[in-house]
């Protein structure tokens, strides 16, 4: 569904990302976990071709990012950093905004607003929601049409309880069907509960992969981002010190 190919970007006035290898299958929920500034949401921007690579490639569905015919983006559903949406339209009209813009038809809206318990608030603007209710906006926007592969940039943000709740179960109903699934998070026990495998980032490389089922799985991240830390700082000038593969050893700057 998704394969980041020795993708490497860097900017001007700090590091960037180097040397990513990633894969995300079809039926899988992959969590990429690190650090503020660790360089999680430019892959996803990477991946999604909001941000061009220096180097390396991007394939959606099978094929370069670059080739990918507008009519697959359908296919689509991603939200990285905030909702995109009108700010003095409705909930509705929003929703429905999106529907016509991508192609889909609008049939589904009234179960997606009941999907994401939106129901009530369909004719309120968006400028005047919370911001967790913003929030269950852009990812009814991103998941109302079954997404064939999902890119998430911290989706629990701002969500109560029962909004996670919500998206987990969404989530782990779309990999169920096949979906390809690509979440960042700084919550290690709840991406524990729903991903196949989860993936830590540090200082713009994929470090290595955790077992979700492991015990104690927030003192092996961070005992996994302070080995990689000593490592960079005995190798002073390589950015890309390691190079983990696509599978048990593995992989945000905003």
């Amino acid at each position: 569904m998704l394969i980041l190919e020795d993708v490497c970007r860097t900017y001007r006035n700090g590091p960037g990302v180097h040397h990513l290898d990633l894969h995300v299958r079809a039926g899988q929920i992959v969590a990429l976990v690190g650090l503020n500034g660790a360089g999680k949401t430019t892959l996803m921007r990477l991946a999604l071709g909001m941000l061009r690579p220096d180097r390396g490639t991007a394939h959606l569905f099978g094929r370069p990012l670059r080739e990918l015919p507008a009519s697959q983006l359908a296919r689509l559903g991603a939200l990285v950093e905030t909702p995109l949406a009108y700010p003095e339209l409705s909930v509705l009209q929003n929703l429905k905004l999106v529907a016509l813009l991508r192609g889909t038809g609008t049939h589904r809206i009234a179960q997606t607003l009941e999907h994401w318990e939106l129901t009530e608030l369909a004719v309120r603007r968006y400028r005047r929601l919370s911001a967790g209710n913003r929030q269950r906006v852009g990812l009814a926007a991103a998941l109302g049409h079954d997404p064939e592969l999902i890119v998430l940039d911290e989706p629990s943000a701002a969500l109560d309880p029962a909004g996670v709740i919500v998206l987990r179960e969404t989530l782990r109903r779309r990999a169920g069907a096949g979906a390809g699934v690509l979440v960042s998070s700084h919550h290690l026990d709840e991406v524990a509960r729903i991903a196949d495998r989860i993936v830590v980032m540090n200082a713009g490389r994929l470090i290595t992969d955790l077992d979700p089922a492991a015990t104690d799985l927030e003192r092996v991240f961070f005992e996994s981002v302070r080995r990689d830390d000593e490592q960079r700082r005995s190798s002073p000038g390589a950015p890309g010190s390691h190079r983990p593969g696509h599978g048990a050893s593995g992989e945000e700057s905003r």
